[in-house]
């Protein structure tokens, strides 16, 4: 509704300044949608014709020629409706109204009260429609209403094909037998499956039956492990006499997939299998890529998805309060290597169970199952988002929700029973998990979650403790851990008038979701950095803090492989210009984390724990227990490799204080605590406040990762400021390479290029002494060299103070 209300310019850009708040009135309103349809007489021959709605969101009134089709109250839901009758051949009229979202929950299951955590204004759990339209902690409240998906007129006879449920069998020697049931709306005994089987457009097998067996098969692995290959499988169902029912084209990867949960000393393992290896799980977690999710085309999930790739992901979590993503995101994650573990859709609150809510779930489960279970990126259902957690803990409320009878019945009808049958009956290979963070004997403690199942992390942000926590625990797999930062200027740009885009000012407040976020992110920054210049460098600084969280994060639970096998940190992308916990701004420009993020998710990892800590005492006198540092590598590319670790203790001044090497073995899966550097005699000699700890790994002669360790927050270090010599070449139009090149070392040194969309190959690096960075950029539209020297812009660490 918005959307079609700001084509008419009826309503000004949601996004822009604090408009959303004066748009709130759309809510309770009914909209009301009128098409002509012309209706050909050769429809009207078939024996059925039906009215196919694929979405609507949510509580709508289908009118048919003044006839009352259809009520509806699932957006998740989609309809078919028997209309011959209603139709006539030639001109026709379709009426869909849609009552106000805000009115239905008023009026139905009024005693539903559950704890909120998210809707500001309540009881959105009511009415199976997208949760964060009624506003989240990164997004705003636009609680729309319209047509979201499909819809069209469908006409059949004697019999429709629904689906073919495709299952895999992967024998011991290799060989893969593809097994087809075809789902029909009446039962034919005498129907048979005529089948076609492709790979990069060569038949590799062809012909009638239920089963195909695929020589010399070809598997689909994960980003990082192995290739991607899709079979095109084209499948036509024919009756007995060879008439056709129905015909469908599915893309197939082959392999195999399971959660293994098995003991071990610990407690017990939360690892994913794919093909037989266990794969560490890096990733992020997916939003609605946009407020409006109508809008989005296959052009907006790429952008962002093929950016995870780039950053070596292999996994994207679909948080259960958005949406079942479109055919285009999925199709995306199969062609780019990205497991989906997918939630059910529902987050935080309790549900409802009464008998017509659990129904109506379970037919919105079932024809998402059907519709995603064939698909190789697929690898977990997963219940919910934070229920369990969040009405289990005393803190959240006491005596907790699940606790007491009625709630915990009505969480147990849908996430024990409704879901995990409809996943058993329909999918039988996809593993299903009933929420996240879940542990098997019900602990929701952090020390529960070193023992088994999935966390949530947040102790890091909500609870304000340092980002040195991170490290106090050994999670078994870790699905959210999240640092928020501020948008880039460019961005901001998108949403805030000019001469309002103070931090706490209201345009900017009300583009901060989190309660108290700005001011979060304000402290956190404190904590590392110096007080900034200048807004932009204290944006700046909050992306470099962010980045740094994430990092210490990601590179602890890398290091606990195998005990911890996987980190998907919060959250990926945006639904609109904002700041968040994203790596990708909304305009697709990639935060400073986003940079760390491809090294820290590469294959091959260097990276240095550092025991002990920095505190302020009384009298806010330092005292460090820092004095010695951990050297691991970290590496799990499929082919084993020989690398060198290298490490150089140096000054400020660039001279070096200790310097080392060693050949290391890299072996898939492992990581490896490779040298141990004692650090107390340089720190008692030159003091932590003017040393730097450079770690390097080559692996087969080629630098793989490198990384800059601090002995004491930046914030006590007078790091040097040097001049930056740039130098500019156009390798075509639209492309160019920039080497930058300093007298002295410069900490996450950052380039701009503003009005001039560009993806670089790297950003936020070092730049260390008399050494050449060269970066590649690809441009959007043809540049000349003059207009990239013109707009080319820099900074590091030290430039921001």
């Amino acid at each position: 509704m918005h959307t079609d209300l700001r084509r008419h310019a009826i309503i000004p850009d949601p996004f822009w300044g604090t408009n959303e708040l004066d748009l709130q009135w759309i809510e309770e309103h009914d909209w009301e949608y009128t098409a002509k349809i012309d209706v050909p007489a050769g429809l009207l021959a078939e024996d059925v014709v039906e009215l196919v709605a694929d979405g609507l969101d949510t509580v709508a009134t289908v009118t048919l020629n003044g006839r009352r089709v259809a009520r509806t109250d699932n957006m998740f839901v989609a309809h078919r409706w028997e209309v011959k009758k209603l139709l006539r051949a030639g001109a026709n009229e379709l009426t869909i109204r849609f009552d106000s979202a805000l009115r239905y929950i008023r009026t139905h299951r009024r005693a539903h009260a559950p704890k909120e955590f998210n809707d500001p204004v309540g009881r959105s759990q009511v009415i199976r429609k997208q949760q964060c339209q009624f506003g989240w902690d990164w997004g705003p409240r636009f609680v729309t209403a319209g047509i979201w998906r499909d819809l069209r007129l469908e006409g059949w006879s004697r019999n429709r094909l629904l689906g073919v449920r495709i299952t895999q069998a992967h024998a011991r020697d290799g060989g893969v037998t593809l097994h087809l049931a075809p789902e029909l709306t009446r039962a034919d005994r005498t129907a048979t499956c005529h089948y076609r089987l492709k790979l990069g457009g060569i038949v590799v097998a062809e012909g009638i039956g239920t089963a195909i067996a695929i020589d010399h098969p070809q598997l689909w692995w994960p980003n990082g492990h192995g290739a991607q290959p899709l079979y095109t499988l084209a499948l036509e169902v024919r009756r007995g006499d060879g008439t056709p029912i129905g015909a469908c084209v599915h893309r197939l990867g082959l392999r195999t997939i399971e959660l293994d949960r098995h003991a071990d000393a610990a407690g017990e393992t939360f690892q994913f299998k794919v093909n037989g290896r266990v794969i560490f799980a890096k990733g992020a977690n997916w939003i609605p890529a946009h407020a409006f999710v109508a809008a989005l085309r296959r052009a907006d999930y790429e952008r962002d998805l093929r950016s995870a790739v780039a950053a070596h992901m292999n996994m994207i979590r679909v948080w259960g309060g958005g949406i079942y993503e479109s055919e285009d995101f999925y199709d995306l994650c199969d062609e780019l290597g990205l497991l989906v573990w997918q939630d059910f859709m529902f987050a935080c609150a309790i549900y409802p169970g009464d008998r017509a809510f659990v129904r109506s779930v379970k037919l919105e489960a079932e024809q998402q199952v059907r519709r995603l279970r064939h698909r190789a990126c697929l690898a977990l259902w997963c219940g919910n988002n934070e229920i369990e957690a969040l009405n289990q803990d005393p803190a959240q409320g006491n005596p907790p929700l699940l606790s007491q009878p009625a709630p915990r019945a009505a969480y147990a009808a849908l996430f024990e029973q409704t879901l995990p049958a409809v996943v058993a009956a329909l999918d039988g290979v996809t593993p299903y998990w009933p929420s996240s963070p879940h542990r098997p004997d019900g602990g929701y403690r952090h020390a529960d979650g070193e023992k088994h199942g999935d966390t949530h992390y947040w102790d890091v942000w909500h609870a304000r403790q340092p980002v040195k926590d991170y490290e106090k625990w050994r999670f078994r797999f870790v699905s959210e851990f999240g640092m928020q930062s501020y948008c880039s200027g460019e961005t901001q740009a998108t949403f805030c008038p000019p001469g309002e885009g103070n931090i706490f000012g209201a345009a900017m407040e009300n583009h901060q979701k989190n309660r108290g976020g700005n001011q979060v992110i304000l402290d956190y920054v404190s904590r590392r950095y110096r007080f900034p210049r200048t807004q932009d460098d204290l944006v700046y600084l909050s992306q470099l803090n962010q980045a740094y969280c994430m990092q210490t994060g990601v590179e602890h639970y890398r290091r606990l492989m195998p005990h911890c096998q996987g980190a998907l940190y919060w959250q990926l992308n945006d639904c609109w210009p904002v700041a968040s916990w994203s790596s990708i701004e909304f305009t697709g420009r990639w935060r400073a984390l986003h940079f760390v993020a491809r090294r820290f998710f590469a294959p091959a990892l260097v990276t240095a724990r550092l025991p002990g800590d920095e505190i302020a005492g009384i009298g806010n006198y330092r005292r460090s227990t820092v004095r010695e540092a951990h050297l691991y590598t970290v590496y799990d590319a499929p082919q084993p490799a020989r690398g060198v670790l290298r490490w150089d203790l140096f000054k400020l001044d660039g001279s070096v204080v200790l310097r080392g090497s060693k050949p290391v073995s890299l072996r898939y899966g492992e990581s490896v605590h490779q040298h141990t550097l004692a650090l107390g005699e340089p720190i008692a000699r030159h003091g932590r406040d003017s040393l730097l700890l450079r770690l390097a790994l080559d692996v087969e002669g080629a630098p793989a990762s490198e990384d800059t360790v601090f002995l004491t927050a930046p914030r006590f270090m007078n790091l040097p400021q040097g001049k930056t010599k740039v130098q500019t070449a156009l390798v075509h139009p639209r492309q160019a390479r920039v080497a930058f090149t300093s007298p002295v070392f410069q900490h996450r040194f950052a380039f701009e290029l503003p009005g001039l969309p560009h993806r670089a190959s790297d950003n936020y690096f070092e730049l260390y002494p008399h050494e050449t960075k060269t970066v590649t950029l690809d441009f959007a539209r043809p540049i000349t060299l003059a207009r990239l020297r013109d707009a080319l812009r820099w900074r590091s660490l030290a430039d921001t103070y």
